[in-house]
């Protein structure tokens, strides 16, 4: 008899799951189960191509219809609402019932949203999905004001984007400073410079209490009384993991759905993959939850390769990027608990440098700002764990090539 692996959302995590399942050799059924209309997309284009109009919604898809009828990859729309461990099947909200023999959870992160006084107003919006951005795209209009709530990478790519379409852009974050939580000091003050320079206007400290207007936002309000006209805001405070349905189906969760090295759960019918997962990385010898690309992509590998009976433990270096204006940030590693940062370049006037993050003399972490070939070097000195003096790291004399042979 056949067998079908269900997996559940499309984003990046599904659309490496399943083809990842043809080329390890399950040849049984593969249907995929989603609430949005689209097949899986890219992501990061977003708050950037796509928000700009530049990029169509074909240009996003990761691969087209034909790849998934060749392969034999359904794709079923609608919302599912429950998993019924012991029959091995799943509900949909228009009572559908579909049952299963491995189950995959690739069922990403949200948005955080915020409730304060004029949430609900025409012009407020969040960016996660395909959707966000096309009810924004209409408020995109030269010489109109936005406020972007949030200073993460999300609220500052928009605020590039917007800025370069001839917006009035003014960025509020609550935190001290612009990307507190991910990076040091060194790299929000760059960013900080960097969209000074190009127009934009950022706040920190500010907490917004309110949105004002009749029907459509026209004015952000903060609890320290300041106010900041508003044709459109765009809400960028945050992601949380979708694990609702793990949850009330009984599986082991904690900051994600908790996942061995081979991606599966604690039920051992069911795995997990992306941005809803919490696993356990060796490089670092601890749990972490990843918002990442490659993540959900190697993750994909990982899951599919259980499922066909094989072994392919994930065990990968997590890294991420960055796009605003002319900058490529390319993060190599996890910055969490550093006790001292080194500096290659110059951060206080060019549009250049990396910051190297140590803990205890290890190199754990790099931000590199249109510095591939130091990302390279750092993503191999980590992974590797290879003991490199800070002061080699920041002598521009020494060559990259001659820090690998170290």
């Amino acid at each position: 008899m056949k067998q079908k692996v269900i997996i559940i959302g499309a984003g990046h995590a599904t659309a490496q799951l399943s083809v990842s399942l043809r080329q390890q050799g399950w040849a049984d059924d593969v249907l995929v189960v989603s609430d949005e209309p689209h097949l899986p997309y890219h992501r990061p284009p977003l708050s950037k191509t796509f928000l700009s109009q530049e990029k169509t919604i074909d240009d996003l898809i990761i691969r087209p219809s034909a790849f998934y009828q060749k392969n034999q990859i359904q794709f079923q729309h609608g919302r599912v609402v429950s998993i019924n461990r012991a029959q091995k099947n799943i509900q949909l909200s228009d009572g559908l019932i579909l049952d299963y023999d491995k189950l995959a959870l690739c069922t990403g992160s949200r948005v955080r949203k915020i409730s304060i006084a004029g949430c609900e107003l025409e012009g407020v919006h969040y960016l996660r999905h395909i959707a966000d951005v096309i009810g924004i795209q209409p408020y995109v209009q030269r010489d109109k004001r936005v406020v972007i709530i949030g200073g993460g990478y999300i609220g500052l790519e928009a605020a590039a984007m917007l800025k370069k379409l001839g917006m009035h852009v003014v960025v509020l974050e609550m935190a001290e400073r612009i990307l507190q939580r991910v990076t040091a000091p060194e790299v929000s003050e760059f960013y900080m410079r960097i969209h000074t320079e190009e127009g934009v206007v950022i706040h920190s400290g500010k907490s917004v209490t309110a949105f004002v207007g009749n029907t459509h936002v026209q004015q952000v309000v903060c609890s320290d009384g300041s106010e900041f006209p508003a044709d459109l805001v765009i809400v960028g405070v945050g992601v949380l993991p979708n694990v609702e349905l793990a949850v009330d189906a009984g599986l082991e969760v904690n900051n994600g759905i908790v996942v061995d090295r081979f991606c599966r759960t604690s039920d051992e019918n069911i795995l997990a993959a992306g941005d809803c997962t919490n696993h356990f990385n060796q490089i670092y010898n601890r749990r972490i939850r990843l918002e990442s690309v490659p993540n959900a992509t190697e993750q994909g590998k990982t899951a599919a390769a259980a499922i066909c009976g094989l072994s392919h433990e994930q065990n990968n270096l997590p890294w991420f990027w960055s796009d605003q204006y002319d900058l490529k940030l390319q993060i190599a590693g996890l910055s969490e608990g550093y006790d001292h940062v080194v500096m290659r370049g110059d951060a206080h006037t060019s549009r250049s440098c990396a910051i190297f993050y140590f803990k205890e003399a290890h190199l754990i972490a790099a931000d590199c700002i249109n510095r591939p070939q130091e990302f390279m070097l750092s993503k191999r000195l980590i992974a590797e764990k290879r003991k490199v003096h800070p002061s080699r790291l920041m002598d521009e004399s020494i060559s990259v090539k001659e820090l690998l042979l170290d």
